[in-house]
């Protein structure tokens, strides 16, 4: 039996699978934590790594592995290899004002999605790259590379320590601002835009390019974001669209075409095929769950019980899910809000209930953007953390108004590096095809007022910044 390993590192924590490269068996598995917050040395990726490793029984009779990880997280490089600082992750929001700035001095959001497929927000690296450069300059000075969570991983693996030798793939690629997912080009122009001056950047790999070899000589797969793995680990189809509920909320799916949307909502990333992935990303996800349990007092069994006590449109109660600012629509400074409280509604069912739809019409909107910008749309598939809780499964349906496929609980972005990584091995033209357990289906039932309610109510919601 051929074994390969999938690595997931996000953002809050390393998972390692080790699975049959032929049917896609799972073998064994570790996990590890990452410590909280939006800045974090990538030393603490790579001991977790280590620790999932260890528990995952090693990597030693695998013919293959893969890393996909968080994306966007600036990992800034000395000329010795030594990182520079913490790394700035995705969800880090204080480059808003270099974002924006960005887009003026290109000439606005249509040149940006002409020249990159996408519309600089803060989530972006060239925006932390800017942010760093007019924040902390003595730092700035020291940066000979710069690359991504996944890149940086996959290369401490191969050992090396020489910044010339980094590779990354399409998918991570894409959501840098300085390569083109339609031209397969950085954009060197853009990254002295950015940053001031040109630094070291990682070459692109196609799909089952090797981007290093393990100690015992088998190959490192391209890797991948983690949302273009999750696509590839489910298996999705055409016309699938992908909703991953974790600490971000993304919508997403796999195209022939790259979207050009200058209003920045989705954005023109890569898929781990040589295909596109339209995607819309939202900063507040799960958490939302976390924080109406938490506010009740409840557990997320609890709370999904009492959501679903509650009316479809929890009898007007809104509740606008911007606790950390938001990424679609671009408001790194908003707060969250709720709308339409009474009497009537002024209990833990509906408050709930109001969670769990306002978290879901944000993603809901995403979808809309996606078919508005081309895409199609035939089933919903709902991964992720979120996609656990039943009040979620049920209640989808009616805000996306399509038939909802939630497949058995999995770690679908280390599946998809680990199915890359069997593509690698096996060295053939397609990828592996394994087989799937069924998915649960939750026919489509739309509820217009509830999105309804949902658009009236989001636009009024208080700024940080003011």
């Amino acid at each position: 039996m051929t074994l390969v390993a999938g690595i997931d590192s996000s953002t809050q924590s390393c998972k390692v699978v080790i699975r049959d490269a032929e049917t896609g068996r799972l073998v064994r598995q570790g996990r590890a934590a990452h410590p909280d917050g939006t800045e974090v040395h990538p030393d603490a990726w790579w001991a977790a790594l280590q620790e999932a490793i260890d528990q995952a029984g090693g990597l030693d009779d695998v013919a293959a592995a893969s890393v996909a990880g968080q994306q966007h997280g600036m990992v800034v490089l000395d000329e010795n290899g030594e990182v520079v600082r913490p790394a700035l992750l995705w969800n880090d929001t204080r480059s808003a004002g270099a974002a924006a700035d960005l887009i003026q001095e290109l000439g606005g959001p249509d040149k940006w999605a002409d020249a990159v497929g996408i519309v600089p927000v803060a989530s972006f690296t060239l925006t932390k790259l800017r942010w760093l450069a007019r924040n902390e300059p003595q730092n700035a000075a020291r940066v000979a590379a710069v690359c991504l969570p996944h890149d940086w991983l996959t290369w401490k693996l191969s050992g090396s320590t020489d910044i010339s030798t980094i590779k990354t793939d399409r998918s991570d690629a894409s959501g840098t601002l300085y390569w083109s997912a339609r031209t397969d080009e950085y954009r060197p122009d853009l990254l002295e835009l950015g940053f001031g001056r040109l630094i070291g950047v990682p070459e692109v790999l196609g799909p089952t390019g090797v981007a290093g070899r393990l100690p015992n000589g088998a190959p490192l797969g391209p890797g991948a974001g983690d949302n273009a793995a999750a696509a590839f680990g489910t298996g999705a189809g055409t016309g699938d669209v992908i909703v991953s509920i974790g600490t971000s909320g993304t919508v997403f799916v796999s195209s022939d075409v790259s979207p050009n949307d200058p209003t920045g909502t989705v954005a023109g990333f890569a898929d781990t095929t040589g295909r596109f992935l339209p995607i819309v990303v939202t900063l507040n996800a799960a958490r939302v769950l976390d924080a109406a349990g938490k506010l009740l007092g409840v557990d997320h069994d609890e709370l999904s019980r009492l959501a679903l006590s509650a009316p479809a449109g929890a009898d007007g109660l809104v509740l606008v899910p911007y606790l950390e600012g938001e990424r679609t629509p671009n408001r790194p400074d908003a707060t969250g809000a709720i709308h339409g409280l009474t009497l009537k509604t002024s209990d833990p069912a509906h408050l709930a209930r109001a969670a769990v739809e306002g978290m879901l019409c944000a993603l809901a909107d995403g979808l809309d953007a996606l078919v508005a910008n081309g895409a199609a749309a035939n089933r919903i598939v709902l991964v992720g953390g979120g996609a656990r809780s039943e009040a979620v499964r049920r209640i989808a349906p009616e805000l996306f108004g399509l038939p909802v496929l939630v497949p058995p609980p999995g770690e679908y972005v280390a599946d998809g590096a680990a199915r890359q990584a069997a593509w690698v091995a096996a060295g053939t033209g397609e990828p592996p095809v394994w087989s799937a357990a069924a998915p649960e289906t939750y026919e489509a039932t739309g509820v217009p007022i509830i999105r309804e309610q949902y658009a009236a109510a989001r636009d009024y919601v208080v700024d940080r910044s003011r």
